[in-house]
């Protein structure tokens, strides 16, 4: 893990400036921010590790606890709610057999909940791997999840 993280940081030019960034680039690597590379990228740094989990912690889009391969966001945002979020939202953890805020056991899919996805015209909406889905049908529901492999 020390290695890729120092990797990481390197491409920065271990610049303190580059935090977000930094840590963005570790959790894609990983799926999440893990204690360890989070104690790395601070050491190399040279910064407090305090400073490095204010700022894991500050962004919702940072996440300390393994997530899966696929992170399937549904929006909650009120012109997403008027237009049948929940319903959405019902559709997609039926699906994926999963609660808002869980991860398969085989670590394939997160389902989580934001407030807006920027894409109100399209609502309800939901983002699959940064791909976009304006109000699926169920069947089209199982064909998004069979595609994540």
């Amino acid at each position: 893990m020390a290695s890729k993280v120092q990797e990481i940081v390197e491409k920065y030019r271990r610049d303190k400036g580059q935090l977000v960034p930094i840590l963005q680039d570790i959790q894609t690597e990983y799926c999440y921010l893990p204690k360890a590379a989070l104690e790395e990228a601070a050491k190399l740094l040279d910064i407090p590790i305090s400073r490095v989990y204010g700022v894991a912690t500050f962004f919702k889009a940072f996440s300390l606890t393994p997530q899966g391969r696929h992170l399937v966001r549904v929006c909650l945002g009120t012109a997403c709610q008027v237009r049948g979020a929940p319903r959405l939202l019902d559709r997609t953890a039926e699906a994926l057999k999963l609660a808002p805020g869980e991860t398969s056991p085989d670590m394939r899919f997160t389902l989580s909940t934001v407030n807006c996805l920027g894409c109100c015209a399209l609502g309800p909406v939901m983002v699959v791997d940064k791909k976009y889905h304006s109000n699926p049908s169920t069947s089209e529901l199982q064909r998004i999840v069979e595609a994540a492999k």
